[in-house]
């Protein structure tokens, strides 16, 4: 039975809410270990704690052939040098891909493949689309000074991998240098802070 409750949703990118469903809100603190910069990490912490993204969800339906979406922002902001950026994930459905589409904000999304490891950072702008295939680690990061707005829509089944990446990270990041965003290997970056 077709229920306009069950297929319909308004949303709003200027807030990232969509109205009548929840809304995840991550922390600096829901990122430990993801960062380089420990000293600038913890500080941060101890200021203000702040709010580094949030994700509203429609889950219209589940099963096979249905579809998800999330609304995501991500404000502006560096941990030491790091833009701001989501955990990143892999799908528990491997084969699962993704379509972010840019609303509003700049920023750059950190594709890896999971087998190969090869890595692609790709712009995420308003009205630009980036397609994540299967067996992607992907990680969405904040390289302007607004908050950053996007929709991302997947299969209701491919949920959501945490772990692999909390375990492993990215092999990229996106560091600002001389006023602009730039990407590098994480083990160069990672020179700067051992001891």
């Amino acid at each position: 039975m077709l229920n306009p409750e069950d297929l319909f949703a308004a949303f709003d990118p200027s807030t990232g809410t969509i109205d009548g469903r929840p809304t995840i809100t991550r922390h600096l603190s829901d990122l430990r270990g993801l960062f380089l910069d420990s000293t600038a990490f913890e500080t941060a912490v101890g200021d203000k704690d702040p709010v580094v993204y949030t994700v509203a969800s429609i889950d219209f339906a589940r099963g096979e052939g249905q579809l998800h979406c999330g609304l995501g922002v991500i404000n502006p902001g560096r941990v030491g040098s790091e833009y701001y950026f989501t955990k990143g994930h892999l799908h528990s459905w491997k084969e699962a891909a993704e379509f972010y589409i840019g609303l509003r904000g700049r920023g750059l999304m950190i594709l890896e493949d999971e087998k190969s490891g090869e890595s692609a950072v790709v712009d995420l702008l308003p009205n630009s689309t980036v397609y994540v295939p299967g067996h992607t680690a992907h990680r969405t990061v904040n390289t302007g000074d607004t908050p950053l707005v996007y929709i991302g829509v997947y299969p209701s089944q491919a949920g959501h991998d945490y772990s692999s990446i909390e375990n492993r990270n990215f092999r990229k990041v996106v560091v600002e240098k001389k006023g602009a965003p730039a990407v590098m290997d994480r083990t160069d970056f990672s020179h700067q802070y051992q001891s």
